[in-house]
């Protein structure tokens, strides 16, 4: 009897080892066949992805780690996250808090970002229209040696309609978002060239490879003109290298953080 339930046992451990979920990729040193009864949590790897599904989904929002880079920071976002509850302290399970700015990494402004207003009123991250933040959009290259002026808005020839386009700059190439010193000579958005796309497209969404959509000589002019209105919505930090440029489905996510003006967000491109 003692034999039959050890091999009941063992037969239970070996399916659950071959059968691991899809949504947990196997990891070189994880795989059903390297499974055992000794296997423990050392052996354990997460894979972490930036493409899925064989190259059709790419996640365009960067990892959040005390080391990126965050608004006017010299020693980048720093600790964000605790563990008051542990297991290891005794604790039933894993609690953790965490504590950032509203604008950090990938993220959305609302409008009462610049318009105090509007942030009176309410018009926070959880007003914002998910119809705007969800839906084709095309990823364009920005000529790369200056910022975005209604020059450089009319010769990208944007087709007409179009109503998310995500802006590639030499933010990407210079891989700012992965340095951990904010960097005032990001590329962005000047006057100008708000002015001319909100008065001459169809764009509702504008996304941007650093943590502001307006360059920092032309920091909150540029964002008085875009979010004046209440119908532009910006969204910063993206991640996207790798990426084709070509349209895409985007689908973003804020969090329905009342009363906030900015809340991280999660973005992905599907083809």
């Amino acid at each position: 009897m003692k034999a039959l339930l050890f091999s009941s046992l063992f037969l239970a451990l070996s399916v659950s080892c071959a059968a691991e979920p899809a949504a947990y990729p196997v990891f070189p040193g994880t795989g059903a066949a390297e499974c055992s009864l000794s296997s423990g949590v050392d052996d354990l790897k997460p894979v972490r992805q930036e493409i899925y599904d064989g190259g059709r989904i790419y996640d365009i929002s960067h990892r959040i780690t005390s080391h990126m880079p965050s608004w006017g920071s010299t020693e980048g976002l720093g600790q964000f996250l605790w563990l008051p509850a542990s297991m290891k302290n005794g604790s039933l399970a894993n609690n953790s808090e965490m504590k950032l700015p509203t604008h950090t990494g990938t993220h959305v402004d609302a409008p009462g970002h610049v318009f105090d207003h509007y942030f009176d009123a309410g018009f926070d991250v959880d007003t914002l229209d998910l119809g705007v933040l969800n839906g084709p959009a095309l990823l364009v290259d920005v000529p790369r040696d200056k910022n975005i002026t209604a020059e450089v808005m009319e010769s990208l020839h944007i087709p007409k309609g179009i109503r998310r386009v995500l802006f590639r700059t030499l933010n990407t190439d210079r891989r700012l978002m992965h340095k951990k010193e904010f960097d005032t000579s990001y590329v962005g958005f000047m006057k100008d060239g708000a002015k001319w796309l909100v008065e001459n497209t169809s764009i509702k969404l504008v996304g941007i490879d650093y943590l502001s959509v307006a360059a920092y000589d032309d920091l909150i002019p540029s964002h008085l003109v875009f979010l004046e209105g209440r119908e532009v919505i910006l969204v910063e930090g993206l991640k996207l290298e790798d990426v084709p440029a070509g349209i895409y489905s985007v689908h973003c996510l804020p969090l329905r953080l009342l009363g906030a003006e900015g809340s991280p967000i999660r973005c992905i491109l599907i083809k």
